[in-house]
């Protein structure tokens, strides 16, 4: 599909990963809605940053979790722009839990991330998907994380609801097809600010990786653009770690 002038909705796109893929969406030629929960300053600068380089955006605020906030910013942003072609589901949560503190993992930590991480994911791509349906024509992309392939990650409800968003990807992809596309990027570490506080354990990482480098928000961005053109694919589970995994 060709990215140029098409409306991609992309939810948490104001900061790390997000922001970079708005950033390089805008740089195709879509016009960006740049979805956030808290972070407005952050999305008012991504948005005037795409503006400034002389492309198209508006930021819009919703928390993913709750559907009724979800559907309303859907119809503001098909207000404004006509349409919704492109979804980038981005928003995702976590709480710092070691693995093995199972009494940590609390009922509300659970509800909190799956609330965000799965159903915010869900809720986001149903109120898109008519739109799509009456172009016959769409495309989804999720975010998931190499700590739903290996079970180990910033906590254990975290791990499982990124494995529970993989398996979103393909009940989706099954159930929107054949009009909408919906794949999945995985990525592994990545330098963005769920790093913060822990800087050197992100330093020590790289030169155990195979490509000696962690990735960049904007290495993402790029497989999800990738992934949003290739009209080819759909329900695939793609990952992006520099090799760590392997």
């Amino acid at each position: 599909m060709e990215l140029m002038n098409k409306v991609a909705l992309v939810t948490g796109g104001g900061t790390g990963i997000g922001k970079a893929t708005s950033m390089a969406l805008a740089k195709r030629g879509a016009t960006v809605i740049v979805n956030y929960s808290r972070s407005r300053v952050d999305a008012n600068e991504t948005v005037k940053r795409i503006n400034d380089e002389g492309g198209r955006a508006a930021a819009i605020q919703a928390d993913v979790s709750r559907d009724e906030e979800v559907r309303a910013m859907v119809q503001t942003a098909v207000q404004q722009f006509g349409t919704i072609d492109l979804l980038v589901n981005n928003a995702s949560i976590t709480k710092h839990i070691q693995m093995d503190d199972l009494e940590s993992a609390t009922e509300e930590v659970w509800d909190e991330l799956f609330d965000v991480n799965v159903k915010g994911m869900f809720f986001t791509a149903r109120a898109v998907a008519p739109y799509m349906k009456k172009k016959k024509q769409g495309a989804i992309v999720n975010l998931g994380s190499i700590a739903g392939q290996t079970g180990v990650g910033s906590s254990l409800p975290y791990a499982v609801s990124k494995a529970a968003v993989h398996g979103l990807t393909k009940s989706l992809a099954k159930a929107l097809a054949p009009d909408i596309r919906v794949n999945c990027i995985v990525p592994g570490a990545v330098a963005t600010r769920w790093w913060e506080g822990r800087e050197e354990q992100m330093r020590q990482l790289a030169p155990r990786l195979l490509l000696k480098r962690i990735s960049t928000p904007e290495d993402i961005a790029s497989m999800i653009c990738a992934a949003l053109e290739q009209e080819a694919m759909t329900g695939q589970i793609i990952t992006v770690d520099s090799g760590q995994t392997l």
